[in-house]
């Protein structure tokens, strides 16, 4: 027996590329995998499954840390149980994408950290890079280990009514959300059993080898001891951090856990000292080493830095790569591809204006219902204006601040987020989604997790998918 009743509610959005159907309200094709199993399934079976998904979350304590008036609020991360589903055609041009870009990007680390042909070219103003928050002027002339910056890289993708996917930002830094993906595709293995290896979906679960290989492969020692630093259990990523940890078989250390001595990096252990050669640090630069950067911080380790300029450890990724992850540098990505490598971009910007530009600054206020306002440094969500919610008043007053220090503000077209079916009180609806596919970069390359995490909008009509501004996720399928 057919269920009908699912799908009586969902409206396509106009202009707006949908997953699942296309123009003529027709399923697309590789929707048909999950297509034919919805139609086939109860409500009641459906509601158990979102149930069982929510007690799985729960059991394995699937959080993250919703940060407000100086208070932590840890949360069950939403999730949808309705897969989005990519065809391996549409994979591949993201596939080559990303590796195009962080080529680029790591190239452009380097150059800006040593010669700056790209500056003296007149590519990118010099202001721009000695303004960025994220340049470490302490980086200047380290060489790092096999001259990779980017090891790890989450990139946001959107796709735009026009059904091509953009790159929304770069998450150079430490980027988070693998952990979600990981969890995602166990919980759909549960309630979808047999549908993923019939209908050849690709595993994403070799994750944490990869990883724990690339890191190795980081270090010339024999056997070298691998460590994930975190800043603690107070971190919104925490349960991320100990997953990590977990599946690659490492220790998941703290600042305090840690000491520098002869420029050499040690694990306090029950047996004394033990060298540590790699370490995957999800602690931001300005907290890493209280001797270079806040002398206050207490989550990093005294003498870090002096003992990766000696080349005694490596730290993943390198520190001030944050360069690349600014949203004012954003912009020039298209033409660090084509002056590194000589190619087209495969995967294009969104249009982007810089405040700090008088002309583009009067474009955007005079178009602000159409515009999206962040700031340069912004993460998760927050501080942004998004000019088609925003009243007058809102308006006026964070204008006015972007006022101060323009520089410090970019704008975008408001876009139109794909949307994907999602199970919304026992029937399907609309929402909208993004995607960040997880790329690792070692000595023999970078390999792009086939899927990543797909962020959901939950809440009807809105465009911010982010987890602290009530957005969820749902599993990632790419078709072999």
């Amino acid at each position: 027996m057919l269920n009908n009743d699912l799908f009586s509610s969902y409206d396509l959005l106009p202009n707006t590329w949908d997953e699942m159907y296309n123009n003529d309200s027709k399923i697309r094709t590789q929707y048909n995998i999950i297509n034919s199993y919805l139609q086939s399934t109860s409500p009641e079976v459906l509601f158990k499954k979102e149930e069982l998904s929510r007690q799985l979350f729960m059991s394995q304590g699937v959080t993250f840390t919703v940060y407000n008036d100086n208070e932590g609020i840890e949360k069950i991360f939403p999730f949808d149980i309705v897969p989005r589903i990519i065809t391996s055609k549409e994979w591949d041009k993201i596939d080559k994408g990303i590796k195009q870009r962080l080529t680029a990007l790591n190239l452009f680390i380097k150059d800006i950290y040593h010669d700056q042909f790209i500056i003296k070219d007149g590519i990118i103003p010099a202001d721009l890079i000695y303004s960025c928050p994220y340049f470490l002027r302490e980086m200047k002339g380290v060489n790092v280990p096999h001259d990779i910056y980017v090891h790890i890289a989450g990139v946001d993708l959107i796709r735009n009514n026009d059904g091509e996917f953009y790159v929304l930002e770069d998450n150079l830094r430490t980027p988070s959300g693998v952990s979600y993906m990981l969890e995602n595709r166990e919980i759909s293995k549960r309630i979808f059993p047999g549908v993923l290896p019939k209908n050849n979906i690709r595993s994403v679960s070799n994750y944490p080898n990869i990883l724990y290989k690339k890191l190795q492969e980081l270090s010339d020692q024999n056997n070298p001891n691998v460590v994930l630093l975190t800043p603690g259990i107070y971190n919104s990523a925490y349960y991320e951090h100990t997953t990590l940890a977990r599946l690659m078989g490492i220790e998941l250390v703290e600042g305090s856990d840690l000491v520098v001595k002869d420029h050499v990096v040690y694990m306090k252990t029950t047996n004394g000292l033990k060298r540590v050669d790699v370490i995957y640090r999800r602690v931001d630069d300005d907290f890493l080493d209280p001797l270079e950067f806040n002398a206050a911080s207490t989550l990093g380790v005294a003498g870090i830095m002096a003992a990766y300029r000696k080349g005694n450890v490596n730290i993943i990724n390198a520190p001030g790569t944050g360069i690349a992850d600014d949203k004012a540098i954003y912009i020039y990505v298209p033409d660090m591809i084509k002056y590194y490598l000589n190619e087209e971009p495969i995967l294009k910007n969104i249009e982007t204006y810089q405040l700090g530009k008088p002309d583009e600054f009067k474009y955007v206020v005079e178009h602000i219902k159409e515009m999206v306002i962040k700031k340069t440094d912004g993460s998760g969500g927050y501080g942004m204006l998004m000019g088609h919610e925003a009243s007058d008043a809102e308006i006026k007053d964070y204008i006015d601040n972007v006022k101060k220090k323009p520089d410090n503000f970019i704008a975008q077209p408001i876009l139109r987020l794909s949307t994907a079916p999602c199970c919304i009180d026992g029937k399907l609806s609309p929402r909208c989604i993004d995607l960040r596919p997880f790329a690792l970069a070692g000595r023999d390359g970078i390999e792009i997790t086939p899927g990543g995490l797909t962020r959901v909008a939950l809440k009807k009509g809105s465009l911010v998918v982010n987890s602290s501004q009530g957005g969820g996720s749902k599993d990632t399928w790419v078709i072999q």
